[in-house]
């Protein structure tokens, strides 16, 4: 897109944390180049993945705004705050250069959960960085925003990006979600986003399953890092998964941001083969992306 086809009309919000009046909800305003992040705040940065994260990000030089509901241990500077808090949420913005929004409920859950955690939870996070003039936001989106697509059979194509979102849980459903509000909030306002399917990200692949869709946690920090850099990516949607020999989907749209993956998932197959066999394709947990999220997912303990 050029400049012009950039401009909104929006009103003129002043941040009650600086002098600098932002945009908000429909201004006229010209986007400059996006300069590289240095401050990013890490949103769920108790979890799995933000724990792994945590360790290898400041790597390449970012420094890191901590936030979760739990307290961090060994990390007294941590925001404690729930998403729903939208005073915490705007502080915990305030000044940094992007954001990666992994927080919220990970697994099935019910209705009113995923909605209070990864929907408002999600729009709460949009709405303090437009507040805020945060520029560059990474989603963590997730598989199962497609986790009913059938998975590919052998010879047949990859799994591109624009496949019609087909959900396979409210989980998955909040995913898709996400999506669309990034995509409206760089429509309204030039907040640019990349959202991230993310398959699988573990130390190890631990199914034969997740043989097609593992991303490995350096291939996940290189991927976040190319995401955070890459210039122009307006509302950009990938898949996450290292350079697996079994991969599903397509990683085009990925490796056009600067993505180069290194790791592949095949060192581990003859070890989950010999325990697992192969996905057999008349079971209908092994018959879509989303495996098992398709048939019995996995609920949210909280």
């Amino acid at each position: 897109m050029n400049a012009m086809t950039l401009k909104q009309r929006i009103r003129r919000v002043k941040s009650p944390y600086s002098s600098t009046i932002l945009t908000g909800a429909r201004p006229f305003f010209t986007l400059t180049p996006m300069t590289a992040p240095r401050t990013v705040l890490l949103t769920g940065a108790a979890g799995g993945l933000g724990t792994l994260m945590r360790e290898l990000l400041p790597s390449y030089g970012y420094r890191l705004r901590l936030f979760d509901r739990l307290p961090i241990e060994g990390e007294p500077d941590a925001i404690v705050a729930d998403l729903a808090d939208k005073e915490a949420l705007r502080k915990a913005v305030h000044g940094v250069d992007a954001v990666i929004h992994l927080a919220g409920i990970s697994l099935e859950s019910t209705f009113e959960k995923i909605l209070k955690a990864n929907i408002e939870g999600t729009y709460h996070l949009y709405e303090a960085a437009r507040e805020e003039g945060v520029r560059r936001i990474v989603f963590a989106s997730s598989n199962h925003a497609v986790g009913f697509t059938p998975r590919p059979r052998d010879g047949s194509a990859a799994i591109p990006v624009n496949t019609p979102r087909r959900p396979d849980t409210f989980y998955g459903l909040s995913k898709g979600f996400g999506e669309d509000l990034a995509a409206l909030y760089w429509d309204l306002h030039g907040i640019e986003t990349v959202s991230v399917r993310i398959g699988s990200c573990f130390p190890r692949p631990t199914s034969v399953r997740m043989l097609s869709i593992w991303m490995s946690p350096g291939d996940c920090a290189r991927l976040l890092h190319a995401a955070l850099t890459a210039e122009d990516v307006g509302h950009t949607v990938v898949y996450g998964s290292s350079a697996n020999t079994r991969l599903w989907w397509d990683l085009s749209s990925a490796r056009a941001l600067g993505y180069e993956p290194q790791d592949d998932s095949e060192e581990y197959a003859a070890e989950l083969l010999a325990e697992q066999g192969e996905l057999d394709p008349e079971n209908p947990e092994h018959a879509h992306l989303g495996g098992a999220f398709c048939t019995d997912p996995p609920v949210w303990p909280y």
